[in-house]
């Protein structure tokens, strides 16, 4: 597996990472625990070493799953979890009650965190979303805290705007913005990504395979449980779906020519943007996870990307991200 760095910090991780949260928590069905910790091993067999959790998920299932699976391999990976939204105990499948960035939320959080994941520090602590209500300076001072008293490694922002990233840096290094970005959802591209050139930043891309759909195994007749995300995202009703199949076909143009799967197309692109880029797309089925990682072994050349963005500059995506 080839390595990343994660901008100017000293975190070393697999070109690839591994979102964790559908193994305990979201689209139905959930994975079995047993199994869910046999994959995480075999994830780790395969040279990933980038994991990413959060409290919320769960809320904190997903957490307790990763301390116990990846406890064999501790000091070998990296996790990365988030705090930043607080819960209620009667909301059922949606424990995110609100946004709270407090810094006692924060340390709270850092100290249940640390217990679930079996670690001594945080290896990467993300603020969820930003919180209008706390002031930036303020979450990057907790952090900044807990990074002191060694509770904490490295600090992320999570779907961030340059200005917030701007102002948090100044208080304590941010090592990661984690956002959505894919061939298809570009928006970080215009202000986040120069910023995070600029500042020494990586860049974590979640949902790179666009919920799934950029692996071309959804069409018009696919159907979502209600609990999925997609059932009730404006990107996957049955019109939408194949308004947006030119995408699609750009990726499988592509991918033929280079005995590559349109899902690996896609990672390939990311990867090729900038050499701090590290997508972590979620799977929880060894097929899945090896076909991602077949990833890194497509090299797309100046011409490849540049037919790339041609075809998706003539293609108008259908439907907001949510």
């Amino acid at each position: 597996m080839q390595k990343r760095t994660l901008g100017n910090s000293n975190m070393e991780v697999s070109a690839i990472g591994l979102g964790c949260m559908r193994m305990s928590f979201g689209d139905s069905p959930i994975g079995d625990r047993q199994e869910m910790i046999s994959f995480l091993h075999a994830a780790v067999d395969r040279g990933i070493t980038f994991f990413d959790t959060a409290e919320v998920y769960g809320p904190f299932t997903n957490e307790e799953l990763l301390g116990e699976a990846l406890a064999p391999f501790r000091g070998q990976v990296v996790i990365a979890t988030k705090f930043g939204f607080k819960h209620a105990p009667n909301l059922g499948p949606n424990p995110a009650s609100g946004l709270d960035s407090r810094p006692e939320q924060i340390k709270r959080v850092a100290e249940a965190s640390l217990k679930r994941l079996q670690v001594e520090a945080i290896d990467l602590f993300y603020q969820h979303r930003v919180d209008p209500a706390v002031p930036i300076e303020d979450v990057a001072g907790a952090v900044k805290d807990l990074i002191q008293e060694g509770k904490v490694k490295h600090f992320g922002l999570s779907e961030a705007g340059a200005d917030v990233i701007r102002r948090a840096h100044a208080v304590q290094p941010v090592t990661a913005l984690q956002s959505e970005y894919s061939i298809w959802w570009r928006t970080v591209e215009e202000a986040v990504l120069p910023t995070c050139e600029e500042l020494g930043i990586g860049f974590v891309p979640y949902s790179p395979l666009g919920r799934g759909f950029l692996t071309g195994k959804i069409d018009e007749s696919s159907t979502f449980a209600d609990n999925d995300i997609r059932a009730r995202n404006p990107r996957f009703t049955p019109e939408a779906i194949q308004a947006n199949r030119t995408v699609v076909d750009v990726l499988e143009r592509i991918g033929t020519a280079k005995r590559a799967t349109p899902a690996q197309i896609a990672l390939a692109w990311l990867l090729a943007q900038k050499p701090w880029i590290v997508p972590i797309p979620g799977s929880r089925k060894l097929e899945r996870l090896d076909e991602n990682l077949g990833a890194v072994n497509v090299e797309l050349t100046p011409n490849d990307l540049a037919a790339i963005d041609d075809a998706m500059s003539t293609i108008t995506v259908v439907g907001d991200r949510y």
